[in-house]
């Protein structure tokens, strides 16, 4: 009887959640990208043009963060998006194939938090939960990106502290996608140095459960630059 109720037994495939990486990344040209690297390496001699050296930098920088997600959208089953600023839409998805990245959005305009919620919002589905992160880190991994989906199981949102005061990451439940009202992203002092602190109130007033995972330096000052060149 046991051996005939086993054979009765259906079996229903098992829905596997595949996370999203949202990659914010603005096109390197001489006079529109790294700004405050661009004023410090004025005053350093032997750096050669200021705006070419942070041209530069940023190019490689974004060659690092693309690789990583290329990488985890190979070996751990996640979505990569690469966001644009900068480029028209063909232009963008050209960059993207460059990367590695061939689903591309433009971020369109408005602050980050504008551009983040349009991202956002232009997903037909919010079954799946979603990161965001910059092209500004030189210490990117997969381990810390792995860290933060695992912590949006049994969170509602994760954030990357930068040492600076702002956030490296941000990452988004299914739960909290599918309550557009609750997300951090309005009333926000972006580029200040109280951007964690002002998300973690609003996450708390809103009563999200939030995880914090490592902290990490973006790289904006050319004392920033210094202990990825050694």
């Amino acid at each position: 009887m046991k051996s005939q109720l086993k054979c009765c037994q259906k079996s229903y495939p098992v829905k596997i959640e595949i996370p999203r990486i949202v990659v914010m990344a603005r096109w390197p040209s001489p006079n529109r990208c790294k700004q405050r690297l661009k004023h410090d390496l004025k005053h350093c001699a032997g750096m050669g043009h200021a705006g070419e050296s942070a041209m530069r930098i940023q190019r490689e920088l974004t060659l690092h963060t693309a690789r990583v997600v290329a990488s985890m959208e190979t070996a751990h089953h996640i979505t990569a998006t690469l966001a644009v600023e900068g480029l028209g839409p063909k232009a963008a998805r050209r960059w993207g194939e460059q990367l590695g990245l061939t689903k591309v959005n433009l971020q369109g305009t408005g602050n980050l938090g504008c551009r983040m919620k349009r991202q956002l919002l232009l997903r037909q589905s919010n079954e799946l939960s979603t990161l965001f992160i910059g092209t500004d880190l030189p210490d990117l991994n997969s381990n810390d990106l792995q860290s933060a989906i695992t912590s949006l199981q049994s969170h509602d949102l994760v954030l990357g502290p930068a040492e600076d005061g702002g956030y490296w990451l941000i990452g988004f439940s299914p739960k909290l996608l599918r309550r557009p009202h609750d997300w951090p992203l309005e009333g926000i002092p972006w580029g200040t140095s109280t951007v964690l602190e002002q998300t973690t109130a609003k996450a708390t007033q809103n009563q999200l459960s939030t995880a914090l995972i490592a902290q990490r330096n973006d790289l904006d000052h050319l004392s920033d630059l210094r202990p990825w060149q050694g």
